[in-house]
């Protein structure tokens, strides 16, 4: 029988609609070995193992998952399979513009390596090419994309197109979308479906996965010592830290992270009306407020609408609070409403809420834990980690076996890293941050101006899904 949930978890839409799947993994329990250890058993490190076995084989893989797999982000995001091109700007100045359009193109590729893994090994993951929509709902968001299309432009490159005005409340469903531009290679996904395939997959090719494990320390010596929960203790010669938002934990990274929330609802089925109001393709979207919107519809003709609700834990802790929030709930909720006047009477049947490991850019971070060349890290997704983790698993495979490639050699490894504030400076920051942009975007919608203050103090928040102008 599957592990329960840990006390106090609340579980998503995504991981209620696939579970039981498989019977659980055992915990570890006793002295095991293995040649690479990976903490987390989610997209970053069920890819990463998958990878690795290709690879070499005869190389011992073992996960060790504190919950089960797909417990954490993997089963709890909106399931929009997104590209890194409105982060251009960002990887430009990481890495250059040739690194930078070589790892956009990779994370456009990798939406179809998704579509073409799930077909192979028969994961039902509900794949739909609709697009991704990147809109303004209010007067202050039109342009945000601006300066994103001046770079592709200069590039030479047309990953997005503008849309007009009419034709984005045709698509989107609402009167509400005043402006956006349209990628036309983003999908959607049930993104539990295709975690929990991952995890079948694995275990196919030899990995050894232990759910139910939490680990509660590990050395820095090689061979590394992993302790976890109870009498379990894991030695390997390499190590690989995918944890996500439960990375901030780490001394090493605790300052290049900060943990924010991010909430989702879930409508009854409601398929027809969604054909009457025309969002009948299937896209994802977003608008383009800092504590973004991101919605999309499902297999069944629900809409899942989330939102980056930006509560902050404290030195990178996460509660239980972090699952569900029914105070944040009801501003999710508010939105979906606002977004959709004509849908007001349909009932939110699901809600559930997750952590989210964001860098102050918003773009991952690679590298060598305290400069260990044993110990490895890909983690900071910030909200954007269905399609860009299989760019992350290959960078995480290639240091791991040590293999010289433009994967291990790509500019986002070991990279300085942008530091948030230290405790408790970060978290009474985040506060006085987070206020000023719910007062700000708050104005904007009801068409006022916020104010010097606040729009002052708005900017000081970490950059989001998008580059925005």
């Amino acid at each position: 029988m599957p592990h329960p949930p840990p006390e106090g978890r609340h579980r998503s839409l995504w991981l209620t609609e696939v579970l039981p799947d498989a019977p659980a993994q055992p915990a570890l329990a006793g002295a095991h070995r293995a040649d690479v250890a990976i903490v987390g058993g989610g997209f970053v490190g069920l890819w990463t193992a998958i990878r690795i076995k290709q690879h070499d084989p005869g190389c011992d893989v073992v996960v060790l998952e504190r919950d089960i797999c797909g417990g954490g982000a993997s089963g709890r995001n909106g399931g929009m399979v997104l590209s890194w091109w409105p982060k251009l700007a960002s990887l430009v100045t990481l890495v250059g513009s040739e690194e930078a359009l070589r790892l956009a193109r990779a994370s456009e590729a990798a939406i179809d390596e998704v579509r073409a893994f799930c077909e192979v090994h028969e994961i039902h993951a509900k794949f739909r090419r609709g697009g991704f929509l990147w809109t303004a709902t209010t007067p202050a968001q039109i342009g945000a994309w601006e300066g994103m299309l001046r770079l592709t432009e200069k590039l030479g490159v047309d990953p997005l197109e503008r849309i007009s005005a009419p034709e984005i409340a045709r698509r989107t469903g609402s009167p509400v979308h005043v402006a956006g531009v349209f990628e036309r290679a983003a999908a959607t996904v049930q993104p539990a479906s295709v975690v929990r395939g991952l995890r079948r997959v694995a275990l196919a090719l030899g990995v050894r996965i232990f759910e139910g494990t939490d680990v509660v320390r590990f050395s820095r010596e090689r061979p590394l010592a992993i302790r976890t929960d109870g009498d379990g203790l894991l030695a390997a010669e390499k190590l690989v830290v995918a944890t996500n938002a439960w990375a901030a934990a780490l001394p090493e990274l605790r300052r290049s992270l900060v943990v924010v929330s991010s909430d989702i609802v879930a409508t009854a089925p409601i398929p027809d009306r969604l054909a009457r109001i025309g969002w009948a393709g299937g896209e994802g979207i977003t608008d383009s407020q800092m504590m973004v919107n991101y919605y999309r519809t499902t297999h069944d003709g629900r809409i899942a609408f989330g939102k980056g609700t930006a509560e902050v834990g404290y030195a990178g802790r996460i509660g239980v609070s972090f699952d569900r929030s029914f105070r944040r709930t009801a501003m999710v909720t508010a939105e979906l409403r606002r977004t959709y006047p004509a849908l007001a009477d349909v009932a939110v049947e699901h809600d559930w809420g997750g952590p989210i490991d964001r860098t102050p850019n918003s773009v991952p971070i690679f590298g060598h834990l305290g400069g260990r060349d044993h110990i490895l890290y890909g983690v900071g997704w910030s909200g954007n980690g269905v399609g860009p983790s299989l760019v992350g698993s290959r960078i995480l495979a290639s240091l791991a076996l040590g293999i010289d490639d433009e994967w291990s050699r790509t500019a986002l490894v070991d990279r300085p890293h942008l530091h948030f504030p230290p405790e408790p400076v970060r978290f009474l920051g985040a506060q006085v941050v987070r206020r000023a942009v719910i007062h700000k975007e708050a104005a904007e919608r009801a068409r006022r101006s916020p104010g010097p203050v606040a729009t002052r103090l708005a900017k000081l928040a970490p950059a989001g899904l998008e580059d925005k102008e």
